[in-house]
């Protein structure tokens, strides 16, 4: 397991589970709970990890390893199950956050999935759930490619022979853990070069410092800007689960009157969607912000079958206390066009590889206290997983929508995830389901976000 990996699967408990997930939902009839046993087993020989379980080292000398579950049955990890009538959305969504609350077995292979009956209209649905050790949010959009398919006719070949390879022993783990807590410092030490090595001159070695550190002033401002703290909390162990939708036309509108990325269009809308929760709630003032983490994948090309997480991060504010949305997209439209220039992606990936340098058993203790230690930098995440844009299908049946599920943990109470398929883009918003009783709210708010900026788009258009 990687440093990233590793500190994914310290930092759960019982009321932070770490998996990622997603509902998927299809035009019907649905498919027998046979035959979607069949499609997963024939699958399997193209994703080993999924037939693995973690094994952790006593005392954490070493990182936790991946070995073969002897005791691998797929009927555990694809259930059946179906929603009470009228099986509408709120059915969908409720029965998919309880879902998603419940943690993982980690003493089996760290993911679920689930066959839904029952949807209005005839369509049924797969709840996913893996864990964020084994599968950040690119290599999971890769992983749905393997259960779908491009064209309506579906293949389902005979599953190959599977045999589970002899687990090492414990104190072979614990050698070879020690020799790791040792060589890997050395090896990494090794490849700090690296990035000077794929930049071609040492101009352009300076260029990368000055970037990074001309923009921390800028940084310091954003950190320093007064938050919405009040989104900060404890985390129970239950969870609300809504979602949002928009369109890529009207996005494409609004970027045509506006300017900017279709990143920087989600991410106002995002903050209208944080500001109409904020006043409802009583809590708005000018010039606050909601501070969000932004995942972005630093996975390359040649990387998309790997199971295993290559995420960097930025901070971005969302100005929630500018009551115009036109200056509220500018203000996001800077942030990111400051935070690319910057390369400040790529500088905290160099921070993130540094914890190879941590022994196992201070990484595992440094992440779980990581995450319990009360803080009030950050008040959400906010993550876009780009999908494909022509249509899957699962078995002859048409996928219709997904909606993606980010974990939250620490003192983060909500989170949003955000897909796109087609030519549509759906959000998934996790929120403790105590902390965040009014989350409704927020995802109103995102489609209220989209509805005002198409409006200054046709007004603007019309004005020639």
């Amino acid at each position: 397991m990687s440093s990233l990996d590793a500190g994914f699967y310290f930092i759960e408990d019982e009321n932070v589970p770490m998996h990622v997930g997603s509902v998927l939902v299809f035009d019907g009839p649905a498919p027998s709970y046979g035959d979607v046993i069949r499609l997963f087993v024939s699958r399997l020989e193209h994703v080993p990890r999924y037939r693995q379980k973690v094994k952790a080292l006593p005392f954490h000398v070493g990182r936790p390893v991946w070995v073969d579950d002897d005791h691998f049955n797929v009927l555990y990890h694809v259930r059946h199950t179906a929603v009470p009538s009228p099986g509408g959305e709120d059915q969908l969504r409720n029965l998919a956050g309880r879902i998603f609350a419940q943690k993982l077995d980690d003493s089996k292979p760290l993911w679920e999935a689930w066959l839904v009956e029952g949807l209005e209209g005839g369509r049924w649905a797969i709840i996913s759930k893996v864990h964020h050790c084994m599968i950040d949010g690119v290599s999971g959009t890769d992983m749905l490619q393997l259960m779908l398919d491009f064209q309506k006719e579906s293949v389902v070949p005979e599953p190959a022979e599977w045999k589970p390879a002899p687990q090492p022993s414990t104190l072979d783990l614990v050698v070879d853990g020690v020799r790791d807590a040792v060589v890997t410092p050395v090896q990494h030490l090794a490849a700090l070069p690296a990035l000077a090595r794929n930049l071609r001159s040492l101009n352009e070695i300076l260029d990368f410092g000055k970037s990074v550190l001309g923009s921390l002033p800028g940084t310091a401002r954003r950190l320093v800007t007064r938050a919405a703290t009040s989104l900060n909390g404890p985390i129970g162990p239950h969870r609300r689960w809504v979602w949002a939708r928009a369109s890529l036309a009207e996005i494409k509108q609004v970027r045509r009157a506006a300017g900017g990325t279709v990143n920087d269009v989600i991410l106002t809308a995002v903050t209208r969607g944080f500001r109409d929760l904020l006043e409802k709630r009583g809590e708005l003032i000018d010039g606050m912000v909601v501070r969000t983490m932004v995942p972005v994948s630093m996975r390359k090309a040649d990387q998309h079958n790997e199971l295993n997480n290559r995420v960097s991060a930025v901070l971005v504010n969302l100005p929630v206390g500018e009551a115009d949305p036109v200056k509220r997209l500018a203000s996001i439209r800077t942030q990111m066009d400051d935070l690319k220039n910057s390369r400040q992606a790529a500088g905290a990936d160099v921070i993130t590889n540094l914890s190879n340098f941590a022994a196992p058993t201070l990484m595992a203790l440094g992440s779980r206290t990581a995450m319990r230690f009360p803080q009030q930098i950050l008040q959400t995440v906010t993550t876009n997983v780009p999908g494909p844009r022509i249509p899957l299908y699962m078995l002859g049946r048409p996928l219709v929508e997904m909606f993606p599920y980010v974990p939250i943990a620490s003192t983060i109470r909500i989170t949003v995830g955000i897909f796109s398929y087609l030519d549509k883009f759906t959000f998934g918003i996790n929120a403790d389901f105590d902390g965040v009783p009014d989350v409704q709210l927020l995802a109103d708010g995102i489609r209220a976000g989209f509805d005002e900026m198409v409006a200054l788009a046709a007004e603007k258009d019309e004005q020639g």
